[in-house]
Formats: structure tokens, sequence, C-alpha cells
């Protein structure tokens, strides 16, 4: 499990190329953007860099395709089974792929958001790994060891459901800052001032669950603050406020909580 071959150049396989190089040889880059995989290979010191499916190198122990959902299947039947270990990182794309056409095939799927402009370290990041046989398997396990701390099995199904939580988690997280953000541009006032809640908001979950980290009006139900903060929204931000606020009250009845 020694020779690596990463098919894609983007938001993932920036940040797996660049672990996978500190202990494995990626033997080449692909990316059908041949400036991208040349501009990789080069920062992680590969010299084989292509935007030609047809000349993938075909002695590599695993493949590792970290393209977009979309162009998996692409990839797949663009290229042909040479018995070596073949994976995609995808977190909601079923293993099934690669049904009929790998004799060796799974899923390495690093829980994580990833850019290209930013290399990840991978040794705390959560890779869950699938496979079509206990030797891939294996061999996989032993591949996301090298790179990580935190590596485990997870079929189609949990996977979906760790998706589907990372989507809740990260991106709905994410897009709650974005209309803080805005909220706070009206006034003419800084994102910055919310880092710092931000990070102890984050902080508290290393010593407790969500559930019993929850402050915040809606958990008091203080409905006259909820009120006050719904007459000055509108839109998509009134609704998404009532929601949520709704959500919270609901999980934490009144006499449950005191702050």
């Amino acid at each position: 499990m020694k020779r690596v071959v990463i098919i894609g150049s983007g938001n993932v396989a920036t940040s797996l190329a660049h672990g996978l190089a500190a202990c494995c040889e990626v033997a080449q880059i692909y990316s059908r953007r041949l400036a991208h995989a040349r501009e990789l290979a080069a920062a992680i010191g590969c010299e084989n860099a292509t935007d030609d499916l047809q000349t993938l190198i075909s002695d590599a122990d695993v493949y590792i395709i970290a393209v977009r959902d979309d162009a998996i299947a692409e990839v797949i039947n663009g290229t042909t089974d040479n018995g070596a270990l073949w994976v995609h990182t995808s977190g909601s794309k079923p293993i099934d792929l690669f049904a009929g056409q790998r004799s060796r095939y799974g899923v390495f799927w690093p829980m994580q958001s990833f850019s290209r402009e930013m290399v990840v370290p991978l040794d705390d990041v959560h890779f869950f790994a699938e496979a079509n046989n206990d030797s891939a398997l294996a061999d996989l396990l032993s591949l996301g060891h090298l790179i990580s701390r935190h590596v485990m099995e997870a079929d189609s199904e949990k996977r979906l459901r760790l998706h589907i939580a990372s989507v809740f988690s990260c991106n709905f997280a994410n897009h709650m800052w974005t209309l803080a953000d805005e909220v706070l541009n009206e006034a003419g006032l800084p994102f910055d001032a919310m880092l710092p809640l931000i990070r102890t908001t984050i902080e508290k979950l290393n010593h407790l669950s969500p559930a019993h980290s929850q402050t915040g009006p809606a958990v008091r139900h203080d409905t006259q603050v909820v009120s006050n903060h719904l007459s000055i929204l509108d839109g998509d931000k009134r609704e998404l406020y009532r929601l949520l606020s709704q959500s919270i009250m609901k999980r934490n009845p009144l006499n449950d909580h005191v702050e």
C-alpha cells in the first residue's frame, strides 16, 4: 500500500495528496484541468500529472477517486480494473458504484470540510471506510491509519447518517453564520465580534453534550425576547429564527430549564 494515484485536484484531493505524500508514494495526480494537476503534483513533489484517464499508471496499489459526486461514475466507467484497490471519497454515494467494474473496491470518506486553498492536517480527521471484501477493507484501514488517528468501518447506511449529521453540524451552522453576518452588516457591525462566542460555543462541546450546552432566549422560553427579535427580522431570516426557536423550546420544556 505504498503507491497511490489520486484522481482529482480539488478540495478533498488537495489535503489527501499532502497527507499521503508524507507516508506514501503519490505516483500520479489526475485532473480534468492539467494546470490543476500539475500545481498539486508540484506542491507534493510528484512528477507525474495528467488530464487523460487513459494515461493513468497501471501499477499503483490504490486509486483514490476524489472528485465531485456526480463525476465518480464517469471516472469509474472511463477506467479499467487492474486488480488494485479503487475507492471513492464521497460520504453520500454508495459503494456499489464500483460493482461489476472492479474486483477490489471501497469507500474512503474523510468527514471534514475541505477547501482547495487550505491544506487540512489529517491526523485528527475521522475517516470512515467500507470495502467489498475483508482483504480490501484491511488494506484500506491500514492506509487510513498512516494518516489519521481516527479510522473506522462504516457501511453506506451509516455514512448516510453521518453525512446528514455533518450537514447539520457544518453546512447549516455555516449558513447561520452567514445570516448573522448579514444582520450585523445591516447595522454596520463586524462579524469578528461573533468569533469569541463561536469559539466558546464549540469549546463547550468538549465537555458537554450539544443538548446540555444550549443557551439563549428560546431555551429559557423568553417569548418576549424571541418576539422582539422576530419583529426586526424578515424573509428567510424571520422564518428560520421562528422555526429554530420552536424546535429548541419543544426539546426543552419550560419546567426543565432555569437559566
